[in-house]
């Protein structure tokens, strides 16, 4: 009998959901009962998001959601979610959306009195969460790990709690603060592929930075029975003879401090997200070698998924101990100046635990010399402060809105 990859099996198991976090409403801590905190930390059972001991959540609304704006939820078709959930999920409409801000002059300072209000409300926890990473990084507690200030675009879908269902609060013409601090959330990164195009080709030349590199990449997302629950990721380049080549090996960014928010007045929302990313150095011959088997028995083929299979019984280590969960083909153009490093990429995602594919454009933007004056010792808060407002203040000006770039 001729082998059929994972991905394009029938499974009745295909739209069983999962655990899709949900982001605080306020700051709180996770406090974690752990025999070495040190060097543990807290996983979400699908392996794909990493908290950090004193992780941060928060989600903010920023713009006027009041009766005389006819807000509303509205759902949206949302594949991947759906498969997981099995419902549509929900998004924060308004109906009548104001002129556009950089019109004139009022536009110009309500812009700015939006984003600045972002930075007043985000800054005291960037400064505590990034005070808990620059002493780990002193104690040596993360292994090559280097901390990243990211940017995020797209929507925050909303969706049913016990409290509150989703149908209980579709088709109304106003939803108040109180109802969406109830429901669950989740960030979505998927932008139309004429958004990103337009952030190349419009917002790149204004924000100063440069292209230095395009990216072909594939990423293997191995399990680990000695470590249930985390997930180790492949790195992997494409040699001359159409086989992978294996780059780096590394384990999930731990999240430090994520803070959502709703911006009503435009068609986007937006994340902040302090992260620290991670290198595994400490890995055995033995246990290198059963990882590059997996790579090396990878075949490419365009028509599958994530654009990776593998021959019978070969997505998984001799001993069993490392498995193929998920695989994802990425090509990225990466652009940089001495402030920022801006990635827009093209992301083809497929999930084996699930058997759920995903084809996705993101923009991302990191605010490197933020983050750098950050890490230094003699620290002027003030500049860094209002470099902070500047940034949320470009971002708000040339992201968050695509309306004149869609029809």
């Amino acid at each position: 009998m001729a082998y059929i990859p994972p991905h394009k099996r029938h499974s009745k198991d295909s739209e069983r959901p999962s655990p899709v976090p949900e982001l605080l409403i306020v700051p709180r801590k996770r406090h974690l009962n752990l025999k070495s905190p040190s060097k543990q930390h807290n996983y979400e059972k699908s392996g794909d998001v990493v908290y950090g001991e004193n992780a941060i959540f928060k989600w903010l609304i920023v713009g006027n959601l009041d009766a005389d704006d006819h807000n509303h939820l509205e759902p949206t078709s949302v594949k991947a979610f759906e498969q997981r959930m099995r419902k549509k999920p929900l998004v924060l409409v308004n109906n009548h959306p104001p002129p556009k801000e950089n019109d004139d002059e009022g536009g110009s300072t309500i812009s700015s009195t939006r984003s600045e209000s972002v930075a007043v409300n985000v800054w005291p926890d960037l400064l505590s969460s990034f005070e808990i990473v620059r002493n780990k990084m002193e104690s040596k507690e993360f292994d090559k790990g280097k901390p990243a200030m990211v940017a995020r675009f797209g929507k925050i879908l909303f969706h049913g709690s016990p409290s509150v269902s989703s149908e209980s609060v579709q088709g109304k013409d106003h939803v108040a603060e109180t109802t969406l601090r109830q429901m669950k959330r989740t960030f979505y990164t998927n932008t139309p592929c004429s958004y990103m195009e337009n952030i190349i080709s419009g917002v790149v030349p204004k924000i100063g930075v440069d292209l230095v590199e395009e990216k072909n990449i594939y990423h293997i997302k191995l399990s680990d029975k000695t470590q249930p629950g985390s997930a180790l990721i492949c790195k992997c380049g494409i040699k001359e003879d159409k086989k992978l080549e294996l780059h780096k090996v590394q384990l999930k960014p731990i999240r430090q401090m994520v803070v959502d928010v709703s911006c009503i007045d435009k068609n986007l929302d937006l994340r902040l997200a302090l992260y620290t990313k991670r290198t595994i150095s400490a890995l055995t011959d033995e246990e290198m070698h059963r990882i590059r088997n997996i790579v090396d028995s990878a075949i490419l083929d365009p028509e599958v998924k994530g654009g990776l299979r593998w021959p019978f019984g070969k997505a998984c280590s001799t001993s069993d101990r490392y498995a193929v969960i998920g695989v994802w083909h990425t090509t990225a153009k990466k652009y940089k100046s001495p402030s920022l490093s801006l990635m827009a990429r093209h992301v083809d995602r497929f999930d084996f635990k699930f058997a759920i594919s995903e084809a996705t454009f993101e923009v991302a933007l990191k605010l490197r010399r933020m983050v750098s004056d950050l890490q230094e010792e003699k620290v002027e808060m003030d500049s860094i402060f209002d470099m902070f407002k500047d940034n949320l203040r470009m971002i708000w000006d040339h992201f968050l809105c695509y309306d004149q770039y869609f029809p």
